[in-house]
């Protein structure tokens, strides 16, 4: 595959080059979080800003760690995860924000995915539809003892990845009304606990690549508690996710201390 960046050492999106991104690494799609993600790291540094993705490592628990923001959407999610690959990186936690769909799943919650509804583009030049898109147990398996230790309200199950905003929140708009209303009225009795627009491309691209890939939503509001009348906050503030994802990690590299000390 031909390389473009203007320096060979570099990715051509992300700008990262090979020794400079730790194994571990968060996905947040806001630029605007990196650095407040990588304020819990020791000796952070900004390794590259380009386009919508920014990245910063440094060490969490004397292990070489990394942030990098993705934007919106599955397309350069998945940008951002096969080049950060290359760079080294084997193990990701996607941070982020979901509208939950689910009645008992509320603003302020936290949702890790144990896998997505396929509901968007960038996994069909990856696999078939019948493959499914699902996280890694071990991640998300410490996504959840972290928010536990945290004492904070998690719930965890299967989430819609989507590509259109717009199209969940005023599908009555488009076009393909009826197909959208339908799809998402079966998710709703399937049991679909919120709607987000990343983690299926990861998951996806993650399988192809044999990386672990997991993640963890800030559930902002959401729309269905709405329509009956119930309480609704809406919480803006992702703290709580960003502080489960670095737990997680430290967690993750306890176990992958105590299996090579074994």
């Amino acid at each position: 595959m031909i390389n473009y960046s203007a320096d060979a050492r570099r990715l051509y999106h992300i700008g990262t080059a090979p020794g400079e991104i730790g194994s571990y690494v968060i996905l947040p799609g806001d630029p605007g979080r990196c650095e407040a993600i990588a304020e819990h790291f020791e000796d952070r540094k900004l390794i590259a800003r380009n386009r919508e993705f920014t990245t910063y490592s440094g060490y969490l628990d004397g292990k070489l760690v990394s942030v990098t923001s993705t934007g919106i959407g599955g397309p350069s999610a998945a940008i951002a995860l096969e080049e950060l690959v290359q760079c080294g990186a084997r193990t990701f936690i996607r941070v982020g924000t979901c509208g939950g769909i689910a009645e008992e799943v509320v603003g302020g919650d936290l949702v890790a995915a144990t896998g997505a509804v396929r509901m968007e583009g960038t996994s069909r030049e990856y696999a078939p539809l019948e493959y499914p898109a699902v996280s890694d147990y071990e991640v998300t398996g410490a996504l959840i003892r972290a928010a536990k230790s945290l004492s904070f309200p998690c719930h965890a199950g299967v989430v819609q990845s989507k590509d259109s905003f717009y199209g969940q929140h005023a599908p009555e708009t488009m076009p393909v009304s009826g197909e959208l209303l339908g799809r998402w009225e079966a998710y709703k009795r399937m049991g679909c606990l919120a709607s987000e627009m990343e983690s299926a491309a990861l998951f996806i691209a993650g399988a192809f690549r044999r990386v672990r890939v997991g993640a963890v939503f800030l559930v902002m509001a959401n729309q269905e508690r709405a329509k009956k009348g119930l309480s609704n906050p809406i919480v803006r503030d992702s703290s709580r996710a960003i502080l489960t994802a670095i737990e997680a990690i430290r967690l993750l590299i306890k176990e992958e201390g105590d299996k090579n000390a074994g």
